[in-house]
């Protein structure tokens, strides 16, 4: 493992994959700051995000080995090592929200960001980015944004929630996935924001969708069941939950 902390970059994940591009890199090898300027999120969604309240860090995890059409599990992977974390610190009623969002209660605390380096039909590498609002208590174009200290009410020592974070994601990244794929699947669905329950989302074309969670599949889409009875999985930014 190496560690590079920088004062401030754009982004985590275009510095690390840059570098990666310039020399060997170690596995898990992680670059993290506390100034992100230009973060963004699935399809280059701007993350807000002042500086020295928050984190922001991007691991290159090597050898995952996983098939294109069970990438998702890696997002299950990361998604559930930061609950557990997250949990530690205190933070309550944590939920993922589909695809790449870290939920208390309805409130937007962290995003997920992964990149894939693929041969053939394998993901040989991936970067992991991830990024956490903790100490900032105005969100001025996120409504739905919080922070660790907005929900528990108290100040986080940045290192300390990193380094904490990282001692998870590394445990649960050594496990071989797809060894612990039926355990990985459980464990999402069970944090899984809203499964069960009838919600309203918003398609491409600006259209109203109703219909209930029933669960996110191996390759990632959301499957619902439709008002008319009818079951649809439907793709990343096909579909966005309104809540």
């Amino acid at each position: 493992m190496q560690i590079i902390k920088l004062d401030a970059t754009p982004s985590t994940n275009s510095y690390l994959k840059e570098l990666s591009t310039q020399k060997v890199l170690k596995d898990f090898t992680i670059i993290t700051t506390q100034n992100q300027t230009l973060g963004r999120g699935q399809l280059n969604a701007k993350w807000e995000s002042d500086a020295g309240k928050n984190l922001a860090f991007s691991i290159l995890k090597k050898e995952i080995d996983v098939s294109i059409n069970k990438a998702f599990l890696i997002s299950m992977s990361v998604s559930l090592a930061i609950l557990e974390g997250l949990k530690e610190l205190g933070v309550p009623d944590l939920k993922i929200k589909w695809p790449n969002d870290i939920l208390s209660g309805n409130s937007k605390i962290g995003g997920i960001l992964i990149e894939n380096i693929i041969s053939g039909s394998q993901i040989k590498r991936s970067i992991i980015g991830f990024g956490l609002n903790v100490n900032q208590k105005v969100f001025k174009n996120a409504p739905h944004a919080a922070s660790l200290n907005t929900i528990v009410g108290r100040n986080y020592d940045l290192d300390k929630v990193f380094y904490l974070l990282i001692e998870k994601l590394h445990y649960q990244l050594q496990k071989p996935i797809l060894a612990v794929e039926s355990e990985l699947f459980a464990r999402y669905h069970s944090h899984l924001f809203k499964k069960g329950e009838a919600c309203t989302f918003t398609t491409q074309d600006n259209s109203q969708l109703k219909g209930v969670i029933v669960g996110v599949t191996i390759n990632g889409t959301l499957n619902l069941k439709l008002e008319n009875g009818d079951f649809q999985e439907f793709g990343l930014k096909k579909i966005q939950l309104q809540y």
